[in-house]
């Protein structure tokens, strides 16, 4: 089947790899209809995950039918339409039954490499590295899902496919943050980054009963997205002043809860960005924490914090001060997608979330270079390049 793969630093290529099998009997095999780009996945292109292997097949957050099951799938029949979760999760574990799926103990078969890195080994995820797992993603014709019937959730005829592809990742991943940052009725919400995980992340803090919700970038296309189709109020980083804008429109106190959803590769301005910006390059430090800093900055005393944006490793600076003395509740997570999904699907069926304007552009496979670079670059207005592998 055709694939496309990473190939180097900043290189990917469609190639033909084999056909997936079924490995155990609790797999599926997914013909994939839809599959999107993610911000993370430029961590995976840039060199900052160590462990990607030239051939690796790349994709995480997809959709598609089942085309075959392992014997002991008991949820899932031939010629389902299902969307996956990114992160692989055995639902039977310790983590597991207290719904923390991404942290399952079994969904990750190389968990020495987490564990050496993070103190504990995290579940596996689709085509993010052998650090976790090593599986096959889905830019592909066809991909294996482990646990089939734990991580493949059925589509509602209602739903179209473009819909429900990002509820596999962006929604789920947003809605984690939201939920687990402890949202309340009447909070103010800033949400640090305007792409499909920042907007699935003020949209959920919205459902979830916040009075007001800021998002902040500097692209104006995704600030108009944010507006029509979120309803929330943004700030362009470029143009404002953020802690002086957030602190003004909160009577001087800051936003109740600060969401971050850029990650380690974060945008800034000032010479503190530079600094992380050299200091990455360099590879003195792993990640950039130009968002997440001014975050906790931002964010209210007796506040919360939340980290959605993926990091690897090590950052300097970090302001931990600010933390402590503050008063600040601070935490982080991948997604527990297989907690939300099932939600999310009936939500967007009845309209509460609306996600297909996220697909800005979409391509066959064999464009899945072109899609990359336009995605990474953010070329021509794109959002997500979505990849449609049997076209």
């Amino acid at each position: 089947m055709k694939a496309l793969c990473w190939t180097g630093i900043n290189k990917t290529n469609v190639e033909t790899v084999d056909d997936p099998r079924i490995l155990n009997e609790q797999d599926v095999i997914v013909k994939v209809h839809l599959s999107t780009t993610c911000g993370s996945d430029l961590h995976l292109l840039g060199g900052y995950i160590p462990t990607m292997r030239a051939g690796d097949v790349l994709g995480h957050e997809f959709m598609g039918e089942i085309v075959e099951v392992g014997s002991a799938v008991k949820k899932h029949r031939v010629g389902d339409r299902v969307v996956v979760c990114s992160f692989i999760a055995c639902g039977r574990c310790w983590y597991c039954t207290h719904e923390l799926y991404s942290l399952c103990d079994n969904g990750n078969p190389n968990p020495a490499l987490t564990e050496t890195l993070w103190g504990s080994p995290i579940g596996g995820c689709f085509a993010y590295s052998h650090a976790l797992g090593g599986f096959a993603g889905s830019h592909a014709e066809y991909i294996r899902v482990p646990y089939g019937d734990y991580g493949a959730f059925s589509v509602p005829d209602g739903v179209s496919d473009r819909a429900a592809l990002f509820a596999s990742d962006a929604a789920p991943t947003g809605w984690t943050g939201a939920d687990l940052a402890g949202i309340t009725p009447g909070d103010t919400v800033a949400v640090w980054g305007a792409g499909g995980v920042g907007q699935m992340a003020a949209r959920a803090a919205m459902l979830l009963g916040a009075e007001r919700v800021f998002v902040i970038d500097r692209f104006p296309e995704r600030l108009q997205q944010v507006r029509e189709f979120i309803g929330a109020e943004t700030l362009d980083y470029t143009k404002d002043e953020i802690l002086a804008e957030l602190k003004e429109r909160t009577g001087g106190r800051g936003p109740d809860v600060c969401i971050e959803a850029v990650g380690m590769e974060a945008h800034g301005t000032g010479p503190q960005y530079w600094y992380d910006q050299v200091k990455q390059q360099l590879r003195v430090q792993t990640d950039r924490p130009t968002a997440l800093r001014e975050a906790i900055y931002a964010c209210r005393k007796g506040g919360s914090v939340f980290d959605l944006g993926v990091f690897g490793g090590l950052v300097d600076k970090f302001p931990l001060g600010a933390i402590m003395n503050k008063g600040l509740m601070f935490r982080g997570a991948q997604q527990h997608g297989h907690r939300y999904i099932p939600m999310i699907l009936d939500r967007i069926a009845a309209g509460d979330i609306s996600t297909e304007h996220l697909a800005t552009h979409v391509l066959p496979l064999s464009q899945g270079p072109e899609g990359y670079q336009m995605f990474k670059n953010k070329e021509d207005g794109c959002v997500r390049a979505v990849f449609q592998p049997g076209s």
